[in-house]
């Protein structure tokens, strides 16, 4: 009866424990990527359903109607502040949109669409936030993610 196994020698039994150490080395930085992008994509995320809220506001309330007629009146103010209290008030996890040192005023702009900011036209709400990238190579990148929104205003009548 021949023997199926043949005896290996002493340098070739600790082959396979150098190839799982290396590949599990690989597998172990590969998941740590996919975290990573994971979790950026759920940043992403988050802004973008902070960019809606703001946007869906403002579609409802795109001024500060100062003499309460109902009507755009030139010289009437957007109302960024409303929006922008929107949009931090979205959510708090996985990152805290209500801290002003995460994301100052300034990434969270307001623009107008159109002539005025009346019923037809649009309003537009974009969220600035500056990911830091955890990933072992790449620790302390930055990723500059921008959701943007644009929503059609419903109220008030243009005059």
């Amino acid at each position: 009866m021949k023997k199926f196994f043949t005896n290996h020698s002493k340098l070739e039994r600790g082959q396979s424990l150098v190839e799982l150490s290396i590949s599990m080395t690989i597998i172990v930085f590969l998941l740590a990527g996919a975290f990573d992008v994971g979790n950026a994509f759920i940043t992403y995320i988050e802004l973008r359903d902070a960019a809606q809220e703001g946007a869906l506001y403002g579609s409802v309330n795109p001024i500060i109607d100062t003499n309460n007629n109902g009507h755009f009146d030139s010289g009437e103010p957007v109302n960024v502040d409303q929006i922008r209290a929107r949009v931090r008030g979205a959510s708090t996890a996985p990152i805290d949109l209500s801290d002003p040192s995460l994301i100052p005023d300034t990434d969270i702009q307001v623009n107008v669409i159109g002539s005025q900011p009346c019923e037809g036209n649009g309003i537009e709400v974009s969220v600035l936030y500056d990911y830091t990238v955890t990933f072992p190579f790449f620790s302390g990148s930055i990723l500059h993610l921008k959701s943007t929104v644009t929503d059609t205003i419903l109220s008030p009548a243009c005059p």
